[in-house]
């Protein structure tokens, strides 16, 4: 099975999940009255909608690439976590509007015992979904998946303020408290949106992903070998599960096109083994200069014409500028 069917396949669970919890939070609603509890469960709505579009959008990014979409069709996942971030950013709005017509008009609690248990299996059920979501999702680089485990995430942070607020409610027969706790959790819930909507506009744009970028340099310096003299003009590029990596590979000139090809296929096995086999790279060679000797490791070269001096470490500074690296720059 492939990242892009196991994917799909937590995402079903994911929308599973969320249909049962959105039943179990109605029945703790009729069961206590609680508003809060009812715009918990409203917001659940938002997670079965929100489900459903990841589902699609995986679907749509798993559909092979064409004449159309030359790169496939994974910027359908940026679309999803989009939508999904304000939907997200919607229902906290919804929770502070709920709070405030409860604050102004307080409503008699039932049952506050069984709505507190209900609320927090459906609590603990949405962190783990959730947490295994995104674990997947960072995995396969699926912005889909990651939305919506933050997403379930979000909805268990509302929770533990409904919950905080019932047991207070419990103790204290203070029904206000109820619509204070729902505010302020709907204020998170709507900057989770907030930074959900921010990462995929990002990925639309094609906007470098400088963690990523950080940890491949941290490979590639680690792993160097004698015949990579220079690397320069990396790019890396999202496209749903898919990494699209293009760069200057600068290599001894005296080597023949199979030689010059073994070190391109070294490069790609060290990322693919570091980032999952969901890479494509276009790798172009450049033959060293003469000025290339200072800073080349490689020592059983007999076309050296200056000795080495110095060994560049490739930074995210200089390893995605257009321009082969020597002792002055």
């Amino acid at each position: 099975m492939n990242s892009a069917q196991v994917n799909i396949r937590i995402q079903k669970i994911v929308v599973t999940v969320a249909i049962f919890l959105f039943i179990v939070k109605i029945i703790a609603y009729f069961l206590t009255k609680s508003v809060s509890i009812l715009t918990d469960a409203l917001e659940s709505i938002v997670n079965v909608v929100a489900g459903c579009i990841g589902l699609y959008s995986l679907f749509v990014a798993a559909k092979p690439r064409d004449i159309d979409h030359p790169y496939g069709h994974g910027k359908a996942e940026f679309l999803s976590a989009a939508v999904e971030g304000t939907l997200i950013s919607i229902a906290g709005a919804f929770v502070i509007y709920k709070s405030i017509l409860n604050f102004i008009e307080p409503q008699e609690i039932h049952k506050v015992d069984y709505g507190i248990l209900m609320i927090v299996f459906a609590g603990v059920v949405n962190w783990f979904v959730g947490a295994y979501a995104i674990k997947q999702g960072k995995k396969s680089n699926s912005a889909a998946l990651i939305a919506g485990g933050k997403h379930l995430q979000s909805d268990t942070y509302s929770t533990i303020g409904i919950v905080v607020g019932l047991v207070l409610i419990y103790f204290t027969h203070l029904v206000i408290i109820d619509s204070i706790v729902a505010a302020i959790f709907g204020l998170i819930i709507i900057f989770t949106g907030y930074k959900i909507i921010r990462s995929s506009i990002a990925g639309i744009m094609d906007e470098a992903d400088m963690e990523l970028l950080g940890k491949l340099v941290k490979v590639l310096n680690q792993n160097r070998r004698p015949n990579w003299v220079d690397l320069h003009n990396l790019r890396v590029i999202k496209y749903g599960s898919v990494l699209h990596i293009d760069c200057h590979l600068t290599v001894p000139w005296y080597l023949n096109v199979i030689e010059a090809h073994k070190e391109i296929d070294g490069l790609i096995e060290l990322i693919t083994k570091n980032f999952g086999e969901s890479v494509e790279f276009f790798v172009h060679t450049d033959a060293c200069l003469d000025f290339s000797c200072a800073i080349c490791i490689k020592e059983d070269c007999d076309e050296r014409l200056h000795p080495f001096e110095k060994r560049i470490e490739w930074t995210l500074e200089n390893i995605i500028s257009n321009k082969k690296h020597s002792l002055d720059n």
